[in-house]
């Protein structure tokens, strides 16, 4: 390892000025509307924690979003230096704090290579919060400071010493400004995603992500030692890969100071999946390092095989677009200057790189095809699987368009199109079968708004080659009815002939399927429509709603229809408890906070064997540390007339309750696993406020509850009393009318727009369950059945 470098107030550079940040805040940090800048606050400040950790001062971060949704990122580095900064007559701390590009990563004394490139992250984050706290632990003292609106509220302090077991390091917690970002929430999924590509990349660094928001307590840690190799087998998942270990290929230049680590296979898929980096950030849309990747491969594999003859026998010459199919690969460049084409850095534009990269990969991969001359047959055989492949596909496209299918006008049984020809105004149902597209056609505005019914399940692409997909006929109407084409070659967003696409389908166990088969097929073939925001899923109401001679009511989901229950038992009901009464707004944020619960009670119950011993266990705060088996015991023999129950604390650490009632025994076992769960974790910290309530059995007009869930199920069942309920299974149950008012009208419909957060976790569950392998299927179903919805 080179010298260590000193990191100190001297090191940092200043570049002024942070009200351009406030005044056009897209060009630091992204998106404010979509969620992607919001995002990428999070990460640029850790960031900021891993190039502590590729200087080798860094091992452990922790990202948690807190329940008042502010976000804490915690590291054991060295922490921000707090000395005083000489030009700026303040701490080093605020400098980085408030003044854009300042920072050690334009001192390459202090930073080899960094992430934060542009040194605008933390400070853009700082100017971008309604406040930002700063608590920074370095040479055994912790010092903080707080921002609010991006200002200093007061000069950073020391506010303790540091216990001889804790470590160094810098904590900021920030919660985003509403005036900035549209939407501020959060998604765990997103920063799941960033966080774990960042675990591979940083091979021995730990990550820690939690989520702290009531009624969503998750935790997850990512730690790998296989870096890049690793990260590869990951993204493979169900895939079967063509060979037996993972190819990795490394080099460099040395004079440049530029490093790369490639890691890749080929599997059974059809598609490829290429992931690039630079310093850590991922580059969305490649650049320089691609293109010298794809440059060597394509050349390298060419010259192979035809050095060994092994394309004599084809007619085909394969194109470097065959010689990527099921191609998956990890491409990881350090570069002590990069230049992006953005502050997001989504494409890199240094042109050092790419002859590095080219170099590098044709050199090494030139290599191993020579040292691995039946692995390398394996995949030549597949780049000319392929390459046969395209080919029937072209001529099978070639073949439609010769017979006309492409023609819009010759679809006049299947498409009902409209009348307007902006291409921005226009909107294409995707409906299932033909009573439903009836409805539809009668239903729509016929200006803008185009129904397209499906007969039956449209082909699984997942399992299918393109050539295949392209010969069905469900398949090739909805390619023709978009108007864009489709391949990697052909496919045209500007010639999308509507830019909403919506998904229609019954609210069924079939509709969900043809549902799953038509966003496999987007997400597969047509992921920049996907990317551009053209694809919807309509959100058709589940339940029709009448109380006698009043208008009816159409709900959307399960959750509305438990509001409007809830909202109708609430009327002139009071809650009677020890700790006081609760009616009205009160009562029903009650209920609200325990509905949230419901999903984890419901869950440690299934697993326990008895909702009542669970509740009452959590009551006597046996789901935190301790020994609580009597005291749950004797609330549960106070509730019960038949008692009997009897608790015992188990030596490993869990509960088992048992009594026997006319000569049936009842049994319940809590394992410590168990109380370890995110589902047991979460009910604990729930506990104060439920105690409050249900210490002693409250009641509602004489009725007596035992536990919370009681009261749940008796104000649903209070609501439902004099209600019609009317349940559709599918939009052919509704008549052209009710189909208007309740889908297809912009005024009063609802619609989900597919975005993917993660795409390597939306890459695995296509793979698992779509794919041509039952066992992780399987595995997915048993791991997945408890959190699952199913009507009884």
């Amino acid at each position: 390892m080179a010298e260590e470098q000193d990191y100190g107030a001297d090191s940092i550079k200043v570049l002024r000025g942070l009200e351009a940040v406030r005044k056009r805040p897209g060009m630091y940090i992204g998106d404010t509307d979509d969620g992607t800048g919001l995002h990428h606050m999070v990460f640029e400040v850790v960031d900021n924690s891993i190039d502590e950790a590729l200087a080798g001062h860094c091992t452990d971060i922790t990202v948690t979003i807190n329940a008042d949704g502010s976000v804490t990122v915690t590291d054991n580095g060295r922490g921000i230096p707090t000395a005083l900064h000489a030009e700026e007559g303040v701490s080093a701390a605020e400098v980085i704090m408030t003044q854009l590009h300042a920072g050690g990563k334009f001192d390459q004394n202090s930073y080899k290579v960094s992430g934060g490139l542009h040194g605008v992250g933390v400070s853009v984050v700082n100017a971008l919060s309604e406040w930002l706290v700063l608590t920074i632990r370095r040479a055994g003292q912790e010092w903080q400071m707080r921002f609010e609106g991006g200002e200093a509220v007061a000069p950073l302090a020391a506010t303790r010493d540091l216990e001889p077991e804790e470590s160094s390091g810098t904590i900021i917690t920030f919660l985003p400004s509403p005036t900035t970002f549209t939407m501020t929430e959060f998604d765990f999924a997103t920063l799941e995603g960033r966080l774990r590509e960042l675990a591979f990349l940083n091979s021995g660094v730990t990550i820690h992500l939690g989520d702290a928001r009531e009624g969503q307590a998750r935790e997850e840690t990512f730690h790998y030692d296989g870096g890049v190799e690793a990260f590869v087998r990951w993204r493979c998942g169900t895939k079967t890969s063509l060979i037996k270990d993972i190819i990795v290929l490394r080099g460099g230049d040395e004079a440049a100071g530029i490093v790369l680590e490639a890691a890749l296979t080929w599997t059974d898929a059809y598609h490829e999946t290429m992931l690039c980096f630079t310093n850590n950030i991922p580059q969305r849309d490649g650049g320089t390092h691609l293109a010298g990747f794809r440059g060597a491969l394509t050349r390298a594999l060419t010259r192979y095989a035809e050095e060994k003859g092994l394309l004599k026998k084809e007619k085909l010459k394969p194109t470097g677009e065959d010689m990527r199919e099921g191609l998956t690969c990890v491409l990881s460049v350090k570069v002590p200057d990069p230049k992006f084409s953005s502050q997001t850095k989504d494409k890199l534009v240094s042109s050092e790189v790419r002859p590095v990269v080219e170099g590098a990969i044709a050199e090494h991969l030139g290599i191993w095809l020579e040292e691995h001359p039946a692995e390398a047959k394996t995949i030549v055989s597949k780049i000319v699987e392929a390459a046969a492949a395209r080919e029937a596909a072209r001529k099978a496209r070639d073949l439609t368009r010769r017979k006309g299918v492409m023609d819009i006008s010759t679809l006049p049984g299947k498409l009902a199109d409209c009348a307007e020809r902006d291409p921005a105004l226009c909107e294409l149902f995707i409906v299932e079968g033909d009573s439903a597209g009836g409805s539809a056609k009668q239903a729509r505005h016929r200006h803008n708004q185009a129904i397209l019914p499906l007969r039956g399940k449209i082909l699984n692409v997942e399992r299918a080659r393109f050539d295949r997909m392209l010969s069905s006929q469900e398949i090739g109407t909805l390619i023709t009815a978009l108007g864009t084409s489709i391949g990697p070659d052909e496919f045209d967003l500007a010639k999308l002939r509507y830019h909403k696409i919506i998904i229609m389908t019954d609210a069924d166990v079939d509709g969900a399927h043809i549902r799953t088969l038509l966003l496999t097929f987007f997400f597969r073939h047509m992921p920049t429509l996907i990317e551009a925001g053209h694809l919807y899923i309509a959100q058709p109401p589940l339940f029709k709603v009448k109380r006698g001679n009043a208008g009816e009511v159409y709900l959307k989901d399960e959750r509305a229809l438990e509001d409007f229950l809830m909202d109708a038992a609430l009327e002139g009901a009071v809650l009677e408890a020890t700790a006081g009464g609760r009616a009205g707004a009160d009562l029903r944020d009650l209920l609200v906070r325990i509905r949230g619960l419901r999903g984890s009670l419901h869950a440690l119950s299934l697993r326990a064997g008895s909702r009542p011993v669970v509740e009452q266990l959590l009551l006597a705060g046996g789901l935190e540390e301790g020994d609580r088996a009597a005291p749950a015991a004797q609330r549960l023999n106070a509730l019960d007339p038949e008692q009997g129950w009897e608790g015992t604390h188990t030596p490993e650490g869990g509960y088992r309750f048992t009594r026997t009632v006319r000569g049936v025994t009842q049994a319940a076992h809590l394992s410590p696993d168990h109380l370890r769960s995110p589902d047991a974790r979460r009910l604990a910290k729930a506990r104060p406020w439920l105690v409050e309530v249900f210490d002693a059995p409250p009641s509602i007009g004489g009725t007596r509850f035992d536990g919370p869930m009681a009261l749940l199920d008796h104000i649903f069942a209070a609501g439902r009393k004099g209600l019609s309920i009317q349940r559709y299974k599918g939009l052919g149950e509704m008549n052209p009318q009710q189909l208007w008012e309740t889908t297809l009208d912009p005024a009063a419909r609802t619609l989900a727009q597919v975005h993917v957060a993660d795409d390597a976790k939306a890459d695995e569950v296509f793979s698992t369950l779509m794919g041509d392998v039952v066992e992780p299927r399987r595995v997915f179903i048993q791991d997945n059945a408890l959190k699952a919805a199913v009507d009884t």
